[in-house]
């Protein structure tokens, strides 16, 4: 029988992403690395389904069938658990760690407000995908809050933003870094002259950080397509050119082709085949047409 694995998802460290597998093995990601995997076709109770990931360190009860088409990888029961301790939908209001309010910036015309704990430094930022951002202010996790709102009333700046919009707007990137802060320096100039500033939040200046670099964005071929889902059986193959939040962007026998690793999480993978290098065997969506920059 062949070995199993299951996947944790992706996190960023210092170092670059790397795929955390449970049991706690983490495998770097570099650039130019292969990723491959096969999907576990098992039998009619084992392996041929991709199962819930459970909530806050405890597996689901029920184990819970979920599609292979989202990117939660929890069952409804579980998500709703997820949830209920979770400061990004606003349902923890005693953490008493300072907070960072940041802009994030993903593209001409699409910049976001949100909230990271200050010990996590730029994590979130690079787990959103954001390709650029700038600290707006630091302080208690309400006082945090209350400026995310306060933009989102005054400068209509939005806290989220559809993560297939980020992947679209990518193919308009501008070329140099100064063109990519314009639109964080001149936000952040605007925000932090709003008057009802909460007093606890202490402003910082703006220093526009870029991920291109990171990220690996800068001259990768045009994407051909994007994997919607895993499959028992299927088979994901490619050499890794980029990753930027989630994404994988690997060169594969098809093209270049991205992976959303939250797509992962519930499966049981296997090590790829002899002779499947490059190889796709999962559902594609190809890209209507081919874009310029990244896709």
């Amino acid at each position: 029988m062949a070995q199993v694995w299951k996947c944790s998802g992706l996190r960023w460290s210092d170092d670059g992403p790397v795929l955390v597998w449970s049991g706690g093995r983490r495998s770097p990601l570099a650039r130019g690395k292969r990723v491959a995997f096969g999907v576990a076709e098992g039998g009619a109770d084992a392996g041929a389904k991709r199962e819930c990931v459970g909530a806050r360190g405890h597996d689901c009860p029920t184990r819970a069938p979920v599609s292979g088409r989202t990117t939660g990888a929890r069952c409804e029961e579980c998500a709703r658990l997820d949830r209920a301790h979770s400061v990004a939908a606003d349902t923890v209001a005693d953490d008493p760690r300072p907070y960072h309010v940041y802009l994030a910036w993903f593209g001409p015309g699409m910049v976001k407000v949100g909230i990271t704990a200050v010990e996590r430094g730029p994590a979130r930022l690079l787990e959103q995908g954001a390709v650029c951002f700038s600290w707006l202010g630091a302080g208690p996790l309400m006082a945090a809050r209350r400026a995310e709102e306060l933009l989102r009333a005054a400068l209509r700046v939005p806290d989220r933003i559809p993560y297939g919009d980020k992947r679209v707007v990518r193919a308009l990137l501008p070329v140099t870094r100064a063109e990519r802060a314009v639109e964080i320096t001149e936000l952040h100039a605007l925000a932090v002259a709003l008057g009802g500033w909460p007093e606890s939040l202490v402003p910082e200046p703006c220093q526009v950080v870029d991920h291109m670099g990171v990220f690996g964005l800068d001259g990768v071929s045009a994407a051909v397509g994007e994997v919607v889902e895993l499959v028992p059986g299927g088979v994901v193959s490619g050499e890794l050119v980029a990753a930027a939040g989630p994404d994988l962007h690997l060169a594969t026998r098809r093209g270049v082709v991205v992976l959303d690793t939250r797509l992962l999480p519930g499966w049981e993978l296997t090590a790829a085949g002899v002779g499947e290098e490059g190889q796709l065997r999962v559902p594609i969506r190809e890209f209507e047409a081919p874009q310029e920059g990244l896709f």
